[in-house]
């Protein structure tokens, strides 16, 4: 049971880098980060509700002085890319298959959540798109783009910075919350975890929860290893995801936050041990169901 949710705040990382942490981690409290540079200072994703935002823009204005020019968006969830509506200034950058997600998805994460005080949110499209690596050279700082997809999302984007070694992994990596694959993929997401760990990243700015470091892959791949494993077993004994994830011992990862997430995760591991092309995926919708189903209750969510 989660008992609180702290402050958000802005953590130096390195020089002109930092991350936006918003505790404790859990559904819609993402991490940011911003990247400052002589020539003004760039946001890798934003947050879920206008107020959020606007302290996340608050933030920004005081280190660096200006607004953002450019934000980099992870993926098209609306934890990661509503808060975009608050930077008019900046130029909305991320992948090709980034912005056909978010244009489809619209605002449908609002409705899951109807009594959080959103704010005056809207979707914004990245107007920038890019299908393959990109490099950012900001003053004295380099940032790579590595898209991967499916894994978390339909399609994925980490900024590594090489030079200082830290990684901004967006929900490609979580720290003591449970990994998600509601519109990814399982296999996916294993993959882009091992590409991940050739960076060899020092500190990983995980989408949610406290900033690690290469231990985080580890956590990951752990888990994903383990849910394969659920799913092979599940599937062999005729149980639908749903009564799998209820049969689950949870074991080293009852700890993690939002563990009604192993639902849609096991849904997603069944489709991928499938051997049948006529097989329609669960919708969102439903999976949302199943997690409130599993979690006993709407889960909380305090964004």
């Amino acid at each position: 049971m989660r008992l609180f949710t702290g402050e958000p705040q802005l953590k130096a990382i390195s020089a002109g880098v930092h991350a936006f942490l918003q505790p404790d981690g859990g559904w819609c409290l993402n991490n940011a980060g911003l990247i400052v540079s002589e020539g003004g200072c760039v946001l890798v994703d934003t947050a879920a509700t206008v107020a959020r935002a606007r302290l996340l823009r608050a933030h920004a204005l005081e280190v660096a002085g200006a607004p953002p020019r450019l934000i980099v968006s992870t993926h098209a969830h609306g934890d990661h890319t509503f808060g975009n509506v608050v930077f008019p200034e900046a130029l909305v950058m991320g992948h090709e298959e980034t912005r056909k997600e978010a244009e489809r998805t619209g605002l449908h994460l609002t409705g899951l959540w109807p009594h959080v005080d959103w704010g005056d949110v809207e979707v914004v499209l990245p107007q920038l798109t890019f299908g393959g690596p990109v490099t950012l050279r900001l003053g004295a700082h380099e940032a790579e783009l590595h898209s991967f997809g499916p894994a978390h999302s339909g399609c994925d984007t980490a900024v590594w910075l090489p030079r200082e070694r830290v990684l901004f992994a967006g929900d490609l990596v979580m720290s003591g919350v449970t990994p998600f694959v509601l519109t990814g993929s399982v296999r996916g997401l294993r993959s882009a975890v091992t590409a991940l760990r050739k960076l060899d990243p020092v500190t990983v700015v995980p989408g949610h929860g406290p900033v690690g470091g290469p231990e985080l892959l580890d956590a990951t791949e752990r888990y994903l290893d383990w849910l394969a494993e659920l799913a092979r077993a599940g599937l062999a004994r005729g149980l639908p995801p749903l009564e799998a994830a209820r049969q689950a011992d949870l074991g080293p990862f009852g700890d993690l936050l939002d563990s009604e997430r192993l639902a849609p995760n096991l849904h997603r591991a069944y489709d991928e041990l499938r051997d049948d092309a006529g097989h329609t995926p669960a919708g969102v919708d439903q999976l949302f169901a199943e997690m409130v189903d599993l979690h006993g209750g709407l889960p909380q969510c305090h964004a």
